[in-house]
């Protein structure tokens, strides 16, 4: 079961808070995921798709129980894939006009609902509903192992503005774009889309993700220290490496025995210690040298080298 399968199942069990709630959920999936036909005048009938047998069960179950509606379900098997997709059929019926209107998916004047119906989303526990219904429609999210990813897609404009700003009353930072014929609200940082499951009810799914972005920011920060050791020892190495040309061209050019001691205790502290840093060759020094007076040699002695090279 892929990662957006396993939200999708938690959220689709999730226990209402109030007795609107439900018909908040219903309203979103059916307006999501559903597909409305028109035959003759106002014959109306619905069919619902989805691949996670637990969003099935509910949409049967709130259609018998909101609206009394028959339903004709049907389970199809995926040939390539082999994994199971439920087919709702909800047949014309006398009170299916009425239902859609009251989910919002037919506007007053009988066309179709552009945006959300104000009196689903009139509490922040239905607004919650409303937004887990469009989840379980036509929500998807990365396995959290990943990167991490999370979009809805609808269909209208106003609909995905809409789940936009409710999205960003929460505080959860959300965009929208146009795909094709279709509109994408989309989440990219992983703090965002631990926000939307906790506010959508999808705990297990929120701690799980949560764990996730602490073992990469882990690893992220492992790796950067890393990295920045393995920089500085290579830039170490390069420059012990340029000390020793320049002692080499010293020695030959001058004599060790020409240089002050100070110089000498370096190139026998570098000769002898050749990976070691110049704080670390202040360290060995006797007495010991700081950082910048070992530098201070350092200088010298490429000094000297330049002035052989002439």
């Amino acid at each position: 079961m892929s990662f957006t399968s396993e939200v999708k199942d938690e959220l689709a069990r999730v226990s209402p808070i109030c007795t609107h709630c439900e018909r908040a959920t219903l309203a979103a999936l059916v307006r999501i995921e559903g597909t409305l036909f028109l035959s003759g005048q106002s014959h109306y009938r619905i069919e619902i798709s989805t691949d996670v047998g637990s969003i099935a069960r509910l949409a049967i179950r709130l259609l018998h129980e909101l609206y009394g509606l028959k339903t004709v379900p049907t389970v199809r098997r995926s040939v390539l894939h082999k994994t199971p997709n439920y087919l709702i059929e909800v047949p014309s019926q006398p009170s299916l006009a009425d239902a859609l209107l009251d989910m919002g998916v037919l506007s007053p004047t009988g066309g179709l609902e552009m945006g959300i119906k104000p009196s689903l989303i009139k509490k922040q526990c239905c607004t919650a509903a409303y937004v887990r219904g469009v989840f379980l429609g036509s929500g998807f999210i990365s396995d959290p192992k990943g990167d991490f990813h999370f979009e809805i897609t609808v269909e209208s404009h106003q609909l995905a503005l809409d789940i936009k700003e409710i999205l960003e009353a929460k505080g959860i930072r959300a965009r929208v774009i146009q795909r094709r014929n279709s509109y994408v609200v989309y989440l990219k940082s992983g703090s965002s889309i631990v926000e939307f499951l906790a506010f959508t009810g999808a705990h297990h799914a929120a701690l799980d993700l949560e764990n996730q972005r602490v073992i990469k920011s882990l690893r992220n920060d492992a790796n950067r220290i890393t990295n920045a050791e393995v920089a500085n020892q290579a830039k170490t190495a390069s420059a012990a490496v340029n000390q020793i040309f320049a002692i080499r061209k010293v020695i030959e050019n001058h004599g060790l025995d020409a240089l002050s001691p100070g110089l000498q205790e370096f190139i026998r502290l570098r000769v002898k210690h050749p990976e070691a840093s110049l704080k670390e060759l202040g360290e060995y020094a006797d007495p010991p040298l700081s950082k910048s007076a070992v530098y201070h040699r350092v200088r010298r002695i490429e000094e000297l080298a330049a002035q052989g090279k002439e």
